[in-house]
């Protein structure tokens, strides 16, 4: 048995699956001050009456490292940066930051050494000012850590007490700012997210669930918890990729669709083209901060089924309704306050939740507002809520249409259109997909369970790896970005350096991402890993072609685990 579990802003929802077929479900209402026990409720109840031994996976999708990040309760970190020059520190938005001399080329050579000295009066402020946490970023340090590896032995000599984190170890790719934000992010949360999953290891030991536990990844992989916590802010919009994970498996194979997931405080939309999810070409940016953090390309916009519904008077003194941004709790027909998009959906007999005469009560107090009838005005409501959605669908897409991967995707298609479907997932998808499908001119898609889809998307989901390697013939040396490492080309089977093809580079990509998912435990699926670029450069001195400079990238990407039944259902 498979069990998901996905955190929303409103509720938590859990799936339990047997057989490749959904045997049960729940939904918990979610504690944002204490999302451990929305987690376990939601387990609990999904696993009512399950001998544990017959659990055989289970997949957590949590906003602990967004909340933290949003909530300003991570830790403070000190960030040793060297920029190098041609760089203008003031142009950087990072504080506590402590700009130091030293520099590499792009290719890792040294062209300017460490001032020891000043890293060590800079490691003495660190401690006068009560940092416990730093973390010490080189640009082009992916290319060569030493200045990055020798600034963390003086940490640990002067200050041992200080935890550490490297710029090369969190991200191999270029781009100073971003691998910066991500370093600092990575620090600043990992410890209260070591915690957490010390928790969630003691939670299953507890329950004696002994079935391997995962962490849902931004990418739509997953990952083993014990690994999580080398990396943790890869965890981060995790509910987005549960929910287009989600529609990959309640929808056909291989199909171009929207997916709209309609919850209570906001709707997460992402894009699914030819049955592959559309990765965001730069990282995802969180908050203020653009980060290396491989990502869906998805956007959320704050409108849900329980969004605030209020009439508001214009400057030329007409009345009109607006919905949002915030939310006031849960629908009036279920108990909260205020009006909202559910009870116009309610009085419609969209959809069947909730008291039907508190919704009609809280249409009828905006529609006395505006003088129409509670008819009239909860159609408004519904319309009005589908064409925000509808319109972040557009405004979304054309900026798509920018992203690399959409490109190469219209070249090998031929063709340049809108998504055949908009899939709904999510609570409020029944009453209100239909509306943005048809202002798309798609067709709506409702799959069976779609109101657990993040769940089951979490619970399906199978493990992603990718793997960056760089090969310098010239300097003999070759480096994986997600390592960290130097190492020499004498190490591998290669023969003639100068001589190397392409196809040379790609065997031992291919090798050593066999090897790193070997490490990772998930070394069934490193057959399915696909080539995504591949380049080379010659490398001349005077007119001589005197080495070659390879770029290989490879990924196990995003999909379904073999124990779930594809649904092939229009």
């Amino acid at each position: 048995m498979l069990i998901g579990i996905d955190v929303g802003g409103t509720t938590t929802d859990a799936v339990l699956i047997r057989n490749g077929e959904v045997y049960s479900t729940a939904k918990v209402p979610t504690d944002a001050g204490n999302l451990l026990k929305s987690l376990l409720g939601a387990l609990d109840e999904v696993s009512r009456g399950v001998p544990p031994e017959q659990v055989e996976r289970v997949v957590f999708s949590t906003t602990v490292i967004t909340n933290l990040i949003a909530e300003g309760k991570t830790d403070r970190v000190a960030l040793l940066l060297i920029p190098g020059p041609g760089v203008n520190p003031a142009s950087y938005v990072f504080s506590d930051s402590f700009y130091l001399k030293g520099a590499m080329d792009y290719r890792g050579r040294e062209i300017q050494p460490l001032d020891e000295a000043e890293v060590r009066n800079s490691v003495n402020q660190i401690k006068e000012q009560g940092f416990s946490r730093a973390a010490v970023v080189s640009k082009f340090g992916q290319r060569n850590p030493s200045h990055e590896l020798r600034i963390q032995e003086i940490l640990r000599e002067m200050y041992p007490d200080c935890k550490v984190e490297l710029g090369h170890k969190v991200s191999g790719k270029l781009n100073f700012p971003r691998r910066v934000a991500t370093s600092m992010l990575a620090s600043a949360t990992g410890e209260r997210y070591q915690k957490f999953v010390a928790e969630i290891k003691k939670a299953m030991e507890e329950r004696k669930i002994r079935a391997p536990v995962y962490i849902l990844k931004a990418d739509g992989g997953t990952l083993p918890i014990e690994k999580s916590v080398e990396f943790p802010v890869e965890t981060i919009f995790s509910g987005p990729a549960a929910s287009t994970i989600g529609a990959l498996a309640l929808t056909p194979e291989g199909q171009t669709s929207v997916v709209v997931d309609i919850g209570g405080t906001t709707t997460d939309l992402a894009l699914v083209l030819s049955g592959k999810p559309l990765i965001a070409s730069r990282g995802a940016k969180l908050g203020n901060f653009l980060t290396h953090v491989r990502a869906f390309a998805v956007r959320s916009i704050a409108v849900g089924g329980d969004s605030v519904v209020r009439v508001r008077e214009t400057e030329s003194g007409l009345r009109k309704v607006t919905i949002g941004p915030e939310r006031a709790g849960p629908a009036y027909c279920m108990g909260g306050k205020e009006p909202t998009p559910t009870d116009a959906l309610r009085v419609l007999g969209l959809v069947d939740v909730g008291d039907p005469e508190r919704a009609k009560e809280a249409i009828k107090a905006v529609a006395s507002s505006l003088g129409k009838s509670e008819t009239e005005v909860a159609s408004l409501i519904v319309d009005s809520t589908a064409e925000m959605i509808a319109q972040a669908v557009r405004e979304m897409f054309f900026e798509w249409e920018q992203e690399p991967a959409y490109r190469i995707w219209e070249v090998l298609q031929k063709k340049k259109e809108r998504p055949e479907n908009v899939v709904g997932i999510g609570g409020g998808a029944k009453g209100l997909i239909a509306g943005v499908a048809e202002k798309l001119n798609a067709k709506p898609v409702i799959p069976e369970h779609s109101e657990v889809g993040n769940a089951i998307g979490a619970a399906v989901a199978r493990p992603t790896l990718t793997l960056n390697l760089r090969i310098d013939t010239e300097q003999k040396v070759y480096s994986v970005a997600e390592e960290g490492d130097i190492l020499s080309l004498i190490s591998t089977d290669i023969g003639n350096f100068n001589r190397m093809r392409s196809e040379e580079a790609e065997a031992l990509a291919a090798k050593l991402l066999g090897d790193r998912a070997k490490k990772f435990g998930i070394s069934e699926y490193a057959d399915e890993a696909e080539i995504v670029g591949s380049e080379v450069f010659n490398v001349v001195q005077g007119w001589s072609t005197v080495g070659r400079i390879f770029d290989v990238s490879m990924q196990i990407p995003a999909g379904l685990i073999a124990e779930w039944n594809r649904r092939e259902k229009a």
